[in-house]
């Protein structure tokens, strides 16, 4: 038997052979068409190029496309598990020629692959082509020697295909395998054309034309080639099956389900063991390619898909979560092919088994109540939309499975009275929101949020891509453009760009358009926790509602945010480490320059302990371990070792964060929605540059990482260098030099500290006018100095050893210094009953020009600015002592 992955690998192997250029699939989310809600076609990453907006890679291209159909008008849930050929996900095959070949080639190769490598019969095969396409009919009859009644004239658009209203267009041709009379149907154009015996297996689109918005075509100058054919299809034709899960990937996950639930494939249950290989395969692809379980968008239509799957396990009779376990089995099959399926591996295995715990709760709880709700309804009748929304709402059961629980008993749901309610409780949200003091008012964001839902971010997994503008905001108010000169915002229904919260600041970048506009982004905002607000600058031409626009996000501030916001992870895990488990984070800030980290702790870190801290990240930098994402509640997360940021508003989910290893476990697991590196190499080099106070308990650490930590060092570097060039040494002994200096310096202080106290006992402080020898007062011995260039420091000193040497008595000492002068007093103990040495300095100090002065009846200073009065403040002094006396 050929397998699907030699299918696959022959295909590309052939085209390759044909001087095409193998390229790999893109990923499920579309990077070129916002309008897209998944990639579901094979020519959707070529879009670009077939327009011209894009140079094409190479003139001719193969690739094995990943493709989901779950969303929007290409939505295939509904048929998935009861028809042979309807997938969510399935591979496109194709062959592209921007320009290098056209109609004959594309058919040569074609049947050159069918009937010669792959061995197909040609009496089973049937050709189509558009009914005025004479060129594509002859050539047909020519290369494959088909009889002209298996080259059917098709005159509807199945065989004329378009990008849109307008642009690039085209005849198609579509190849058809007859699976035998035993099957019924007729060929395509006949009656009986929606049988299963015919099956298309390939189309080649002939792109020809351009059609302008009048309709009218015109030739390209030069046409093109796109194909597309179904791998699963080809699968069963070349494994001799009508039913594409009868193929090899989809029997071994089913076989793998069946044994783990113990349900037969029969007829009753098969249909869900199709569903459950179906929605594996797409649940997980969608996760590798970045997509998590949310309640809008993407992620809503991801958690539909795999609820879905989950109730065809709940009706198998599954006792355990079961979709988990079948990813070793898909990985298995398609992740050498596929090497994203295995990177992602586990994030998909931990995602599927808590959605499904999860999910059967609600299931349960969800059916109980509706069958209490529904016990009096009978066929034909309506559910009560009110109910379904109570089930919504306050039970978490989805409105699709409400109705898909009812249908088997042909019991319908009022969905306008659901839509009502649903509309009720927004209103009511709204009401209640407190504001958050934006420029425009609450009531714009709520406007836009109700009307075009929460802007998904892409930018986990892209820094590029496209975007739909839904809304445009210009001083508070809803506009219609931005035009060059202009400042606005600017809210999309997709973007790479991440909003500013939980600390880290909002990207920047550009914003172009097709019709020259240009647009600096300065900043992104995030009103109502959901829609990502650009704030705009408008550097060229305009923008308009409705207009797609490409989104680029500057690359190496993103790269400096990731680095700076997973350091933090790991500092906070270090000072755990270190300091102890009372540390928690108090608040961040990352930016494109540096981090801070706020945490609590009593006390300052010692310089051994700041090292230590260091040291430790350095150490997961060097381990370049990679950093993992999982999906799970606040409460799950908790339970399982995870941090919770300060500050972060958490929703029913959460993404959390493990990076590091310590004794084979991970250092460091927090919630986080920010972005992160993908290794913890990637962040280069750790470096703290201070730690301080912020508030009683709480310690401040700024650190830099990456190109910024390593200037800062050279630059630190720099100076030491300058240092040891100015000491006339070099870097290893600049420390010893400029301690033996300080110690010197210590040293001569010291000596003149006290040559200016000898000059002054000596009578000669270098002052003018004293006297020569001490003086009696009354009865009370006197003695004043006015001594310059002497540090007020040594004045108690001076007075001490005075009042030792005179026995009783008074000492007045006047240091002048810059102009400014210091007067201290001191008296003898046996004097401080009838003299007072504050009164004595208050009196001088007045005279220099200052206020107050104070100490003890025994000791007393004070200063003033005017150190020309010295003498006069010791004549003040004396005059005062005279009074007393």
């Amino acid at each position: 038997m050929t397998s699907s992955n030699h299918i696959r690998q022959s295909f590309l192997d052939f085209f390759a052979g044909q001087n095409h250029t193998p390229i790999a699939s893109a990923p499920l989310i579309p990077q070129q068409d916002p309008t897209l809600m998944f990639v579901n076609a094979g020519m959707v990453p070529f879009k670009n190029i077939f327009t011209g907006l894009e140079a094409a890679p190479a003139p001719r291209a193969t690739s094995s496309q990943k493709c989901v159909r779950a969303g929007g008008k290409h939505n295939d849930l509904d048929n998935v598990g009861y028809t042979a050929r309807h997938h969510t996900f399935f591979e496109m095959l194709g062959n592209f020629s921007f320009g290098d070949y056209f109609k004959e080639e594309a058919i040569v190769h074609a049947w050159e692959l069918l009937t010669k490598v792959w061995e197909l019969p040609a009496d089973k095969l049937t050709a189509t082509v558009y009914h005025e396409d004479d060129e594509a009919f002859d050539l047909w009859r020519k290369i494959s020697g088909l009889p002209e009644e298996r080259i059917i004239r098709i005159a509807t658009n199945d065989n004329f295909w378009s990008m849109g209203d307008t642009g690039p267009c085209g005849p198609c041709s579509e190849i058809f395998y007859d699976h035998g009379e035993h099957i019924a149907g007729g060929p395509p154009g006949s009656p009986d054309e929606d049988g299963d015996r015919f099956v298309e297996i390939w189309n080649l689109v002939f792109m020809q034309y351009e059609r302008d918005s009048s309709g009218e075509m015109t030739p390209l100058p030069k046409p093109s080639i796109d194909t597309g054919m179904g791998l699963e299809r080809i699968a069963a034709v070349m494994q001799g099956v009508h039913n594409n899960y009868d193929t090899d990937t989809f029997t071994q996950l089913i076989s793998a389900s069946a044994n783990l639930v113990g349900a037969a494939q029969n007829d009753e249950q098969l249909a869900s063991h199709r569903v459950i290989a179906d929605h594996l395969r797409a649940c997980s692809f969608l996760m590798a390619d970045g997509v998590l379980p949310a309640n809008e968008g993407r992620g809503y239509v991801l958690r539909r898909i795999m609820r879905r799957a989950m109730r065809h396990a709940h009706l198998l009779g599954a006792a355990d979560p079961l979709m988990h376990q079948l990813v070793p089995v898909l990985v298995g099959e398609m992740g050498q092919a596929f090497p994203e399926l295995a990177r992602a591996q586990p994030l998909i295995s931990e995602t599927l088994r808590r959605e499904e715990e999860k999910f059967r709760q609600t299931l349960d709880k969800g059916l109980k109540l509706l069958g209490e709700a529904s016990g009096d309804l009978q066929e034909g009748d309506e559910l009560d939309g009110t109910i379904a929304f109570k089930l919504y709402d306050t039970y978490g059961f989805p409105y699709d499975l409400t109705e898909d629980a009812l249908r088997a008993d042909g019991i319908s749901v009022d969905k306008a009275g659901f839509d009502a309610a649903m509309a009720q409780q927004k209103a009511a949200a709204r009401a209640a929101w407190k504001g958050s003091g934006e420029t425009a008012s609450e009531d714009i964001w709520f406007d836009i949020a109700d009307e075009h839902g929460s802007t998904e971010f892409t930018g986990y997994t892209g820094l590029k891509g496209d975007g739909q503008v839904v809304a445009l905001v210009r001083d508070g108010q809803r506009v219609e453009k931005l035009s060059k000169g202009e400042t606005g915002v600017m809210i999309v229904n997709q973007t790479p760009f991440y909003a500013e919260s939980g600390g880290q600041e909002g990207d920047r970048g550009v914003v172009t358009a097709d019709n020259g506009f240009a647009a600096k982004v300065d900043d992104v905002a995030k009103p109502l926790g959901r829609l990502h607000a650009h704030q705009l600058t408008v550097e060229a031409g305009a923008i308009a509602v409705n207009d797609t626009v490409s989104l680029t996000v500057d690359v190496l501030r993103r790269d400096e945010l990731r680095a700076n916001h997973s350091a933090t992870h790991l500092l906070h895990a270090a000072l755990r480490n270190h300091l102890g488990a009372h540390v928690t984070q108090k608040g961040s800030l990352v930016a494109q320059d540096k981090l801070r980290f706020d945490f609590s702790h009593p006390q300052a870190m010692t310089a051994d302990e700041i090292d230590a801290v260091q040291a430790e990240v350095n150490v997961q930098l060097r381990g370049n371990a990679d950093v993992t994402t999982r999906l799970m509640s606040p409460d799950d997360a908790v339970e399982a070792g995870a941090l919770a940021l300060f500050g972060e508003k958490y929703g029913d989910e959460v993404r959390v964060l493990s990076m590091g290893l310590d004794d084979d476990a991970d250092y460091s697991v927090e919630l986080c929605g920010g972005t992160h590196v993908r290794a913890l190499g990637d962040i280069g080099l750790f470096h703290i540059i201070s730690e301080s106070a912020v508030s009683g308990g709480v310690r401040r650490i700024e650190a830099l990482t990456g190109e910024a930590a390593r200037q800062y060092l050279v630059d630190r570097e720099t100076g030491l260098q300058t240092v040891a060039s100015t000491l006339r040494t070099g870097p290893d002994e600049a420390v010893a030099r400029v301690a033996a200096l300080v110690e010197e310096r210590k040293q001569l202080t010291e000596e003149l500290a006290t040559a200016k106290k000898a000059l002054a006992l000596a009578g000669d402080g270098g002052g003018a006018a004293q006297p020569a020898e001490d003086e009696t007062i009354g009865n009370v011995r006197y003695r004043g100095r006015v001594i310059s260039g002497l540090n007020p420091k040594d004045l108690r000193g001076l007075l001490d050893e005075a009042k030792q040497e005179m026995g009783s008595g008074v000492a007045a000492i006047v240091a002048v210094n810059d102009g400014r002068a210091a007067l201290a007093v001191g008296v003898t103990q046996d004097l401080t009953g009838t003299v007072d040495a504050v009164a004595l300095v208050r009196a001088g100090v007045e005279v220099m020009g200052g206020k107050g002065g104070g100490g003890r009846p025994d000791m007393a200073q004070g200063g003033g600015p005017d150190g020309d009065k010295a003498d006069a403040a010791l004549d003040a002094v004396r005059q005062t002592l005279v009074a007393s006396n």
